[in-house]
């Protein structure tokens, strides 16, 4: 996916300098350019844009004005015959500042400093999307993986715990209270001395007893208070 950019200056040449520029890079592509701010302010708020080239001294309205008016966080980058303005900038979370004119080299290395930054941020999202929260347990010699949401309780058998899923049922050598303190606390909730349930899964609770599909679970008197806290407010 290439990374779109918008180019706002008032003079047409600043504008064909970075366009020569971005023609050497495949991976970037420029989807607007402006020499007035109120019409790039629109196609901005209007579009998804990665990254913004913007000089400061325009008319009608500032590069730094613009700035504060976009409605989204995008990449910004200062061209500008100007260094004095660079502090100011900065607050603003501009990624870089470039003086004109430009040599190609720190052209360059701005171009590299977007990459890097989208590329992480694409490759965050992307792990977060694929990657679900899970344990691991070892049955028979080998460790076992097993989602968050796949599990429905947890039940100890002294030495053992006894982990139902909703395909499944795993044995493994360790504690209940072990393997409980692995599981998120907004998810999980102790409901008795050999129990520990998926709070999502619960279908009703009656008296002392909570129903998980087809299970039927006890709970203690010592938990009781805190697993209807929990599952009913």
């Amino acid at each position: 996916m290439k990374i779109k950019c918008v180019l706002i200056d008032d003079e047409p040449l600043a504008i064909k300098v970075l366009q020569n520029y971005f023609n050497n890079f495949a991976d970037f592509e420029i989807i607007g350019t402006f020499n007035n701010a109120l019409e790039a302010l629109e196609f901005i708020n209007n579009n998804t844009v990665d990254a913004v080239f913007l000089d400061i001294n325009m008319p009608m309205m500032t590069g730094f004005e613009l700035i504060r008016l976009i409605e989204y966080k995008t990449k910004i980058v200062i061209t500008t015959a100007f260094r004095e303005f660079a502090a100011e900038s900065y607050d603003l979370d501009v990624l870089d500042y470039l003086v004109k004119p430009i040599p190609l080299p720190r052209f360059i290395k701005c171009i590299n400093k977007i990459s890097t930054e989208i590329n992480l941020k694409n490759n965050i999202k992307v792990e977060m999307h694929r990657i679900e929260p899970h344990i691991f347990i070892k049955v028979d010699k080998k460790m076992v993986k097993i989602t968050i949401d796949e599990i429905l309780f947890i039940e100890g058998m002294k030495e053992y715990i006894k982990v139902v899923t909703i395909d499944k049922t795993y044995i493994t050598h360790k504690s209940l209270t072990s393997l409980s303190e692995e599981l998120p606390l907004d998810r999980f909730v102790r409901i008795h001395k050999s129990y520990t349930i998926a709070i999502d899964k619960v279908k009703f609770i009656e008296g002392n007893r909570i129903q998980i599909l087809s299970y039927t679970l006890p709970i203690g008197r010592n938990y009781s208070k805190d697993v209807k806290s929990k599952i009913l407010e």
